[in-house]
């Protein structure tokens, strides 16, 4: 087989394949004949040949897929005008602390927060599959450990936790949204409406939580009831 037969297997494999396809799985497609530095070589170039179109091949954690570019997001949400969910900012501070601290125990993102964490947040983060429970802290009580899944790193486009944006000092949940493609930044997002503001809110009134007038938290921002919309990359 050429090269450009073995491209177009490839290229019809990931464009019909629903989820994105590790190099273990391509192997299959050509019988194992083919071994992995040489399909990286020919998906390589299958991205370059991608180039000007409105798709793009990319390495995400879980394997190689096709998604469209983020410029075009607006044209292809027109097809499906329905809202994604919300998230509020208390939500995704306390994904950015996992995110970036993991492996950490409730008491760790309420000792970064300042606040009492509501297990309703960490039960949504979970649902959505963007946090999993990887073990104990061998600590008294044995605390849960989270960190993040393959699945929140799929949605965010990324291959790895080391293409998450340096912190550097400034807030972690809004790097965490401007990482998110086509978000607002958390600063400029407007008050949430749905049931997220319930756990929030709750959340919020732990004795000892800052107010929306103090400076943030550092590597995350403080307190405030604002939301940010998460979709992930199609």
């Amino acid at each position: 087989m050429n090269t450009q037969d073995a491209k177009r297997v490839l290229e019809t494999a990931l464009i019909c394949a629903q989820q994105p396809l590790p190099l273990r799985d391509l192997r299959l497609l050509f019988d194992d004949e083919l071994g992995p530095d040489t399909l990286r070589m020919l998906l390589d170039e299958l991205s370059r040949d991608c180039e000007g179109r409105g798709v793009e091949l990319v390495a995400v954690s879980t394997g190689w897929r096709f998604q469209s570019r983020p410029e075009l997001r607006e044209y292809l949400d027109r097809l499906n005008p329905e809202k994604p969910p919300k998230y509020t900012r208390a939500t995704l501070e306390t994904l950015a602390i996992i995110a970036y601290r993991q492996p950490v125990t409730r008491g760790d993102i309420e000792d970064i927060r300042g606040v009492t964490v509501n297990s309703q947040l960490l039960k949504q983060l979970e649902d959505r599959g963007w946090v999993e429970s990887i073990g104990h802290r061998e600590t008294p009580g044995r605390p849960a450990l989270f960190a993040t899944t393959r699945q929140f790193l799929d949605d965010l486009g990324l291959a790895s936790l080391d293409q998450l944006p340096a912190l550097d000092g400034a807030a972690g949940a809004t790097l965490l949204a401007q990482a998110l493609p086509d978000q607002p930044s958390l600063l400029d997002a407007g008050v949430a409406t749905d049931a997220t503001d319930d756990v929030d809110a709750a959340d919020a009134t732990s004795d000892g939580g800052p107010t929306p007038d103090e400076p943030p938290l550092d590597p995350t921002a403080g307190e405030a009831d604002t939301a940010v919309s998460v979709e992930p990359q199609t």
